[in-house]
């Protein structure tokens, strides 16, 4: 990548004593074999498990690393922070732990899931506001109150003490390995875990090409990269939550723009595919921002033949009442699920007909809007249909057409579709 070099560097003996200080609550999460994934790219393929950690994310590590530096004074005015929700729980955690009373800000879109366990693992020790649409938004809402009350304002990426925390993931995968890694990719939101590792491996690991994996809606390292500074972004795609920042760290950047090998985004709908196969067929639960860096495996197929790769599941925080979310931007992805607008004539046996002699026989209708209009010869249907493989498509729209019941297709009209589905 090769941008400036950075002024500011992690030193591995910080990293070392870092992991000294989180032993007393942090996991050694398992480095384990995908069999499935290893022979599906024709490599090994390992992943870290830091969806099996404490608070079911990496983001214990850097929390309890900071708050604990924090002296005596700096602990009795108390903490704050921003977070989608990983780093909430993880500061939430540690200020049960340590005793200090803390305030989290959480963007108002936060799953309920991960606001309900912040408040389990904070208990009567935090306090939790929803400001905003955005972590920005929240972290603005944050340090504006840290700055009123002098609380202690802890980063979720952008500090030294939290990127020496999550450093230390680094050094269990090297302990946790015989043979040299050649691939390890990673998520980014803020580029704290990455910042991380990339200062361990490039000690202890230097020809390990370290890939960064973010969200194609919310791709700020990569546009800063390309930009060669730190780009806030005007506008993202707020699904993947854990990684959607508009703004990357100011120390992070640096790190990753200098010594990441590539970086790269992948789509929202892909990581939903990602989620459906590790829950159907590994049994593993993962948030939209865990399932990262396995997402990226298919653009690098050809690369990792044959080589020792380590994907890091970053978290599993996840809601189910999003499952059907998840499965939808799936399936739209893999083109496998399309709306029309349907122009039924206003005759009985209509739909029959439509049924019968439009529909393929594996073809399934999942949505359907319809109003008659008494005073018209047709009338407009919002019609969503579910193929069994994406070659269906054409000649589905071919019998539409010839049978007089095509309207129009919005899969490809974002705003229609926004407003119509």
């Amino acid at each position: 990548m090769k941008g400036k070099k950075p002024t500011y560097f992690p030193k591995l003996d910080d990293v070392r004593n870092a992991a000294k200080i989180i032993s007393e609550i942090s996991e050694v999460t398992p480095l384990t074999e995908s069999i499935r994934l290893s022979k599906q790219y024709d490599c090994q393929v390992r992943l870290k498990r830091e969806d099996l950690q404490r608070v079911r994310s990496y983001k214990i590590r850097g929390a309890f690393n900071k708050i604990s530096s924090l002296s005596k004074e700096e602990r009795a005015k108390g903490v704050i922070c921003a977070s989608a929700g990983n780093h909430a729980q993880g500061v939430a955690f540690a200020c049960f732990h340590l005793k200090i009373k803390g305030t989290i800000y959480m963007p108002s879109v936060t799953p309920k899931q991960k606001v309900e366990q912040t408040n389990l693992f904070g208990g009567d020790w935090v306090e939790i506001v929803l400001e905003g649409d955005t972590f920005d938004d929240a972290s603005m809402a944050a340090q504006k109150y840290g700055h009123e009350t002098g609380k202690i304002f802890v980063h979720p990426f952008d500090d030294p003490k939290i990127i020496e925390g999550q450093a230390t993931v680094g050094l269990e995968l090297i302990e946790q390995t015989k043979a040299p890694i050649d691939y390890l990719f990673v998520c980014i939101g803020g580029g704290g875990l990455a910042a991380g590792l990339i200062s361990v491996f490039s000690e202890l690991s230097p020809k390990t090409k370290i890939i960064g994996v973010e969200p194609k809606g919310a791709p700020s390292m990569k546009t800063s990269i390309e930009s060669g500074k730190v780009v806030s972004l005007e506008q993202i795609d707020k699904f993947i939550d854990g990684a959607a920042v508009k703004k990357v760290g100011e120390l992070t950047f640096p790190i990753c723009s200098y010594y990441l090998e590539n970086m790269i985004t992948v789509d929202e709908g892909k990581v939903c595919q990602t989620i459906l196969e590790l829950y159907n067929r590994d049994a593993i639960v993962v948030e939209p921002a865990g399932a990262l860096t396995i997402s990226a495996l298919d653009d690098y197929k050809d690369e990792i033949k044959g080589k020792n790769v380590v994907c890091i599941i970053s978290g599993s925080n996840n809601d189910i009442t999003r499952t059907a979310e998840i499965k939808e931007r799936a399936l739209l992805y893999g083109k496998l699920k399309h709306y029309f607008i349907i122009r039924f004539p206003q005759r009985p046996g209509a739909l029959k007909e439509f049924v019968v002699d439009i529909l393929g026989p594996t073809d399934d209708i999942t949505h359907f809007e319809y109003s008659k209009k008494s005073s018209r010869e047709n009338a407009p249907a919002v019609v969503g249909i579910e193929l069994k493989s994406p070659e269906d498509l054409q000649p589905l729209i071919e019998r539409m057409k010839t049978n007089n019941f095509y309207g129009d297709y919005i899969n490809d009209k974002p705003d229609l579709f926004e407003y119509l589905v």
